[in-house]
């Protein structure tokens, strides 16, 4: 059985209008829906979906981010490129990575070689979940090819380091990545909530080497100002950037499995982002938990779909 499935050819959006370009004329699917069909030159961006919230149940989490790699394509592949380039992206779909007759940690392990291929590769990437838990398949996949020379920032109202002893979930992602490379990365946890931690957690965090950035430094300090901060001398470093959309407030993204009132704002976020992209070289991105049953006029999926125009466009008018 193959691991990766094509998205459905309706989701490539276009208003048949030469005027009128549509991000859906801009893609190309993955041949024949293999890890081993990758074309070597002809894209610039790589999309990947991961339409599975097992590890958001096995965590406690309200389920329906499995819906989300759909949505998020959704709303993405009909908007117009950006205004302020005139070069459009070649992306390459790979469509979702779906075998739910095997084990949670064999389809981690399988997201993660993917990411190691297109990092080899040298392709930037974007991967829609799903879980939080695939956070561990983007950023060991990453790490695979750019250990000593990386960089992982987590957007997130939670650590996301809870002990694997009771099993891999939503909670244990970056638990996972500190164990096996730590003092191999700069690692941060940028948005953290005081009323979603535990203190023993954070500590754990600190001692394998992450900085740890909570919502009241960010309210007080900026998230621009924060990331100027922990980025001082990385720039020859290579960044993945990992966001759990409850990182959020829920006045803008109220589809998630945890939503709080307090958290970031989309345009504080896209401020930052669109710095990290200019002066740092971001090799890809993966957006989590966005969960369509649970949002608002739709409102959190396109929020992600957002964010990713611009990490496209930023990466792309940078070239």
């Amino acid at each position: 059985m193959s691991w990766l499935h094509p998205i459905d050819k309706h989701l490539l959006f276009t208003k048949n209008d030469k005027e009128d370009p549509r991000l859906g004329e801009c893609v190309q699917l993955l041949p024949k829906g293999d890890l081993h069909d990758f074309p070597d030159n002809n894209f610039d961006f790589a999309i990947l979906g991961y339409p599975d919230d097992e590890g958001i149940g096995l965590n406690g989490g309200r389920v329906g981010a499995q819906n989300a790699p759909k949505e998020i394509r959704t709303f993405l592949y009909k908007m117009t490129p950006h205004l302020a380039t005139t070069t459009f992206p070649k992306i390459l779909d790979l469509g979702d990575l779906v075998n739910k007759e095997k084990p949670l940690i064999e389809r981690h392990e399988k997201g993660r070689e993917i990411i190691r291929t297109l990092s080899q590769k040298g392709k930037h990437w974007i991967s829609f979940g799903g879980g939080h838990d695939y956070g561990y398949s983007d950023s060991t996949g990453f790490m695979d090819v750019y250990a000593g020379n990386a960089v992982v920032i987590n957007f997130d109202a939670h650590m996301d380091v809870r002990p694997t002893d009771k099993g891999f979930n939503s909670g244990t992602p970056f638990h996972r990545l500190l164990q096996e490379f730590s003092g191999k990365l700069d690692f941060a946890e940028v948005g953290i909530q005081n009323q979603c931690n535990s203190r023993h957690h954070i500590a754990w965090a600190q001692k394998h080497g992450a900085s740890v950035f909570t919502l009241d430094q960010i309210n007080e300090q900026g998230l621009l100002t924060v990331l100027k901060n922990f980025m001082k001398d990385k720039e020859k470093k290579k960044v993945f950037l990992s966001v759990d959309i409850d990182a959020f407030t829920s006045s803008e993204a109220p589809g998630c499995s945890q939503s709080w009132t307090t958290g970031l704002f989309t345009k504080d976020f896209l401020e930052a982002l669109q710095w990290l992209v200019k002066n740092f070289d971001v090799r890809g991105m993966g957006i989590y938990e966005v969960s369509p049953p649970l949002d608002s006029d739709k409102r959190t999926s396109k929020l992600a779909a957002l964010i990713s125009h611009n990490f496209i466009f930023a990466t792309l008018n940078k070239a």
